[in-house]
């Protein structure tokens, strides 16, 4: 039984750049505040941009055409290319990851760094992420092969626990939302994705292989489960009681980078990018598609994807691209 169909999409706006772009632009990390609200996002331009949520979704036929410049309504200078964003919970504030292998906590409503960590050698930071029920408390993911867990209140500087989950870079890291336990989930270039209980933090709790490549991305899905991504060009659902395969879900292409993973809870829905410029929705019933939107593009692919926070039978998806695109979708349960 397939999947298609089940859930109908449509193109809402596209924020693009300048035509006179001087820098690559490339969008490497997008996410919705927890209320929906705002739209931040980051990439190799160095800069975090925020978006009020309900322009980029307005009603009519076609789609909005929107520049950059006009719907961003906060644009931070960064001193790096950012590689991942993370909202910091019950406040407004975000965290970000950059190339230089620091974590910087900026300060929205004085638009200034109210932190800095720099504990991963210089070595990229490719994740960050914090605790739903200690959002005072971090993590972040690094070329340097440890996941770290971090305290915000001493500026980033007492480390709570170091995650060496393998030999090779960690490319994704991620609390559990429903914060039933202390779960931290870690994605590496080893191939495997792995969960640690933050109480028992020296070994990990349970070891997920299957991915013949690097995992890019770990999120926990609900209902006992998580999905992983990697450059094998596959999803695979986990179940996290036993570290067993539910199923994998290919169609995508992913061949060697990052093309963002989103779970959207309420569906639930995953959502990924793919070098074909594409982006890819699917229910987790099926393993092919349940829907695939094109970019215009042939010279770029999907690099990041971020759900609105909504519950319901709608839904809002937006994919950003290499060429620094934005492209924002609803979503409607047929």
């Amino acid at each position: 039984m397939a999947a298609a169909g089940a859930w109908d999409f449509r193109l809402r706006s596209v924020v693009a750049p300048a035509a006179a772009r001087q820098v690559s632009d490339a969008i490497g990390a997008m996410e919705f505040d927890p209320a929906g609200e705002f739209l931040a996002t980051g990439g190799i331009a160095r800069k975090i941009r925020v978006y009020r949520a309900d322009p980029l979704l307005p009603e009519g036929e076609p789609a909005a055409t929107l520049d950059h410049a006009a719907a961003c309504s906060l644009c931070i200078c960064a001193p790096a290319k950012l590689s991942s964003l993370r909202w910091k919970p019950s406040s407004r504030a975000v965290g970000a990851g950059d190339y230089d292998g620091v974590v910087t906590e900026y300060d929205l409503d004085r638009a200034v760094p109210v932190f800095e960590r720099d504990e991963h050698g210089g070595r990229r930071v490719w994740s960050v992420d914090y605790s739903p029920a200690l959002p005072h408390l971090g993590a972040s993911a690094s070329d340097d092969g440890t996941a770290q867990i971090w305290d915000a209140r001493c500026g980033g500087a007492a480390t709570a626990a170091v995650l060496r989950p393998a030999a090779a870079a960690v490319c994704s890291v991620e609390f559990d939302p429903s914060a039933a336990a202390p779960l931290v989930a870690a994605g590496c270039a080893d191939k495997n994705a792995y969960v640690y209980d933050l109480r028992r933090a020296a070994s990990p709790a349970a070891v997920f292989r299957g991915h013949r490549r690097s995992v890019t991305y770990v999120r926990f899905a609900g209902g006992g489960n998580m999905v992983s991504a990697g450059t094998d060009g596959c999803l695979r659902l986990w179940s996290l009681a036993d570290a067993r395969e539910l199923r994998a879900f290919a169609g995508h292409r992913n061949c060697r980078s990052f093309v963002g993973l989103g779970v959207w809870q309420p569906g639930p829905l995953l959502a990924c990018g793919s070098e074909t410029n594409q982006v890819y929705v699917y229910d987790p019933r099926w393993p092919d598609p349940a829907w695939v939107g094109a970019f215009d593009a042939a010279d770029s692919f999907v690099g990041s994807v971020c759900w609105r926070p909504h519950s319901g039978d709608s839904c809002a998806l937006v994919a950003g691209a290499s060429d620094g695109v934005l492209r924002v979708f609803s979503g409607r349960k047929n």
